[in-house]
C-alpha cells in the first residue's frame, strides 16, 4: 500500500470534521443569508454528534425568541392571578399561599387599574412586623406595563437590565391583556421550568403512551431515554436521538406516514416537515 493510499484511509473523517467547521466559520462572517439556513447549519452539526440535542433545542429556541412577541408567550387575563388593592393582608395571605405564586398584579376597583407588583416575601414581611403596615399599597412595588406587539429579545433584555421579572400586558385600547413573566421568556428557549410549586415532572414527557398502546415519541428523544424506557439496547455511539437513528435507518428523510421495523419496534412517522423528523407512532411488537 503506497503512502498516498494509507493516509487516503484516515481522510474522510477529518475532513468531514473540517467541512462543518468550514461552514460555521462562513457563518459567522455573515453566512448563511438566513436564519433558515442557520438552524440546518446547527441541525447537520448535531446530525454530526458535534451538539447534542438538548444544545440544539436551546439554540433554535434562542433563534426563535426574536420572531415571538409578547403576546404569544403571555398568561391571559382570564388566567392572572391578581390581588385587591382594599383586602385585608391576612386574606391576601391565604390568596397567595392557595396560589403558589410569588408575585402578583394588585389592582383598584377596576382591575384595568394595576396599582403595582406585590411581592409574597413583601406581604410575609408586613404581615408578621411590629406595626405593619395597615394597607397593602404601603408594599407594592411599581409595575412594568408592555404592549402586546414588544418583542420578547427585547423583553428579556429589559428584563435583565431592570432586574424586574413581571410585566403587565397592556392592549390596544389600554386594558390589560395579561402578564408576562421573565420565566415565560426563559422558557422558550431552554423548554419548560418546573419549580416547587409545579406538579411532578413527567419522566416520560418525550414518550407519551396512547390509548390504543402504541406510544408517540418526540424524534429529539434520547436513545438513552428510549432504551431505558422500553428495555431497548439501540447503540447511541454514533446517533444521539431516535430521530437520527430511525433516519439513519431508512437511509433519507422520511415523510410523515413511513414506517420502518427495528427490532421489536415499529416506527411511523407522525411528524415531519421538509428539514426534519419531529415525532414517531411506535408501536411494540409483543408489548411494552
Amino acid at each position: 500500500m503506497s503512502e498516498d493510499d494509507s493516509s487516503s484511509n484516515h481522510a474522510p473523517e477529518p475532513e468531514k470534521r473540517r467541512s462543518w467547521l468550514e461552514r460555521l466559520s462562513s457563518a459567522l462572517s455573515g453566512e448563511p443569508t438566513s436564519r433558515e439556513d442557520l438552524v440546518e447549519l446547527l441541525r447537520d452539526a448535531h446530525a454530526d454528534g458535534l451538539i447534542a440535542a438538548d444544545t440544539l433545542r436551546m439554540m433554535e429556541g434562542a433563534i426563535a425568541v426574536s420572531d415571538l412577541t409578547v403576546g404569544d408567550v403571555m398568561v391571559p387575563r382570564a388566567q392572572m392571578v391578581s390581588l385587591p388593592a382594599d383586602a385585608p393582608l391576612l386574606d391576601l395571605m391565604k390568596r397567595v399561599v392557595e396560589s403558589g405564586h410569588s408575585r402578583f398584579p394588585v389592582h383598584g376597583e377596576d382591575k384595568d387599574e394595576i396599582l403595582g407588583i406585590l411581592l409574597a416575601k413583601d406581604l410575609l414581611r408586613g404581615v408578621v412586623a411590629d406595626n405593619g403596615p395597615a394597607t397593602i399599597h404601603a408594599l407594592l412595588r411599581p409595575a412594568v406595563l408592555i404592549p402586546e406587539s414588544k418583542r420578547l429579545n427585547v423583553l428579556l433584555r429589559e428584563f435583565r437590565q431592570s432586574r424586574n421579572h413581571m410585566a403587565i400586558v397592556i392592549d390596544e385600547h389600554g386594558g390589560v391583556a395579561g402578564l408576562v413573566t421573565i420565566e415565560d421568556v426563559l422558557e422558550q428557549i431552554v423548554g419548560d421550568i418546573d419549580d416547587e410549586h409545579d406538579d411532578a415532572e413527567d419522566p416520560n414527557a418525550l414518550i407519551a403512551a396512547q390509548a390504543d398502546g402504541q406510544f408517540v415519541v418526540d424524534a429529539l428523544t434520547p436513545i438513552a431515554d428510549f432504551n431505558e424506557r422500553f428495555g431497548a439496547d439501540f447503540d447511541d455511539d454514533e446517533y444521539d436521538t431516535i430521530g437520527g437513528l430511525v433516519t439513519a435507518a431508512i437511509g433519507h428523510l422520511p415523510e410523515q406516514g413511513e414506517e420502518l421495523t427495528l427490532g421489536r419496534f415499529v416506527f411511523r412517522v407522525s411528524g415531519a416537515d421538509a428539514r426534519r423528523v419531529h415525532a414517531f407512532h411506535v408501536g411494540v411488537l409483543g408489548g411494552a
